[in-house]
């Protein structure tokens, strides 16, 4: 789920079937799935409520709500501390829960902007910034390398500056 086009009119923004085509792999898990379930995302059991509290299991898959100030940053910081999964959120450089999450990330992959699917099935219209996707651990780095050779978007490597004097 999303929230782009009128901020806080709906967290029900869904991710479009050709960004899991370029994945081109199977999650065990969607953390923040719609009540009806995923649309499009090749997975096994989801959760649609209260997903911060419950137990995360496998390979995840994670488009969280976007809304709020800093709504994202416990999402990406469960999302870290599960340690296998993707995620997708605004590419938003200058927030804070966005350097912190580059902190912990084994690979990010810069996508244009994404038109996200209303939960009527219509695209919605071009968001104001563009979408990252974020590897934790090593299936995750795995389908983002495919992703971008499939030409999904580019690649980023987070790395310490102070490893690299």
């Amino acid at each position: 789920m999303s929230s782009w086009e009128t901020a806080g009119a709906s967290d029900e923004w869904y991710t479009p079937k050709y960004i899991f085509d370029a994945l081109d792999c199977r999650f065990d898990m969607d953390a923040a799935a719609p009540m009806r379930g995923p649309l499009h995302v090749p997975c096994d059991t989801w959760i649609y409520d209260y997903s911060l509290q419950k137990p995360w299991h496998g390979f995840v898959w994670m488009n969280p709500p976007f809304g709020g100030r800093n709504a994202l940053e416990p999402w990406m910081g469960k999302f870290f501390d599960h340690g296998d999964g993707i995620a997708l959120t605004p590419d938003r450089t200058s927030a804070p829960w966005f350097r912190k999450a580059w902190a912990r990330a084994d690979l990010v992959l810069f996508m244009p902007k994404v038109r996200f699917i209303r939960p009527d099935g219509t695209e919605g219209k071009s968001p104001s910034t563009g979408t990252a996707l974020w590897a934790a651990g090593p299936r995750g780095r795995e389908a983002l390398l495919v992703a971008a050779t499939n030409g999904l978007g580019i690649i980023a490597q987070p790395y310490d500056v102070g490893e690299a004097a």
